[in-house]
């Protein structure tokens, strides 16, 4: 197993953070779902995924099956990435749901349920959950299907943006007033490009 950093969740929309499980945060290139283990990692950092259901799936699967579902979330990742960096930046249309078929597929597959249960403290007394059987290894692509929707269906791809910053790869929402934010993290990216332009107006002096 390789050793990776933390993941980052810096989109402000889970779908995006998906895509960004591939990303290069300080030059170097990092991919956080490069193996079945990776996937599960990622996976428990998300909080897609019960932490009971990820260990029962980690003790139970087949040598080799999770690397195969982390194979198929990589395809997952990079066909959506392609969907969404061509169309970031401006509302999607109904024009759009013939090419989401892929998604669709895979969220015919989720084998969820909905039951009953005690309501949260200071709420109503019982509320209405969905739980999921995770009767298989490839049970794992269905919360990260369910996160692609919802990006696609309750985003406003107008405010999706890809990080200015020169080498960097990361996606995220931009939730803020005015939508004026350009940058991933303000303290990587950011100042890396404060610092540059602090270098380019030395130069430009001298």
């Amino acid at each position: 197993m390789s050793q990776r950093p933390p993941a980052m969740f810096i989109a402000d929309a889970l779908g995006l953070d998906f895509l960004n499980s591939l990303a290069t945060p300080v030059d170097t290139p990092v991919d956080w779902i490069d193996d079945g283990d990776g996937l599960l990692n990622w996976l428990e950092q998300a909080q897609l995924v019960p932490a009971d259901a990820l260990k029962r799936i980690r003790a139970e699967a087949l040598p080799g099956e999770l690397d195969k579902v982390a194979d198929q979330a990589r395809s997952l990742r990079e066909w959506f990435r392609g969907f969404v960096r061509a169309r970031k930046g401006r509302p999607l249309t109904a024009k759009s749901l013939a090419e989401l078929e892929p998604l669709n597929r895979l969220l015919e597959r989720d084998d969820s349920f909905k039951r009953i249960v005690p309501g949260a403290k200071g709420a109503e007394p019982l509320q209405l959950q969905t739980f999921r059987r995770w009767r298989t290894p490839e049970a794992l692509l269905s919360p990260i299907g369910e996160a692609l929707a919802q990006l696609v269906c309750t985003e406003d791809f107008s405010d999706v943006k890809a990080c200015e910053g020169p080498a960097c790869t990361l996606l995220f929402a931009d939730h803020t007033r005015g939508r004026t934010r350009r940058w991933c993290i303000m303290a990587v990216c950011g100042n890396r490009a404060k610092q540059a332009a602090h270098r380019h107006r030395l130069k430009e002096q001298h």
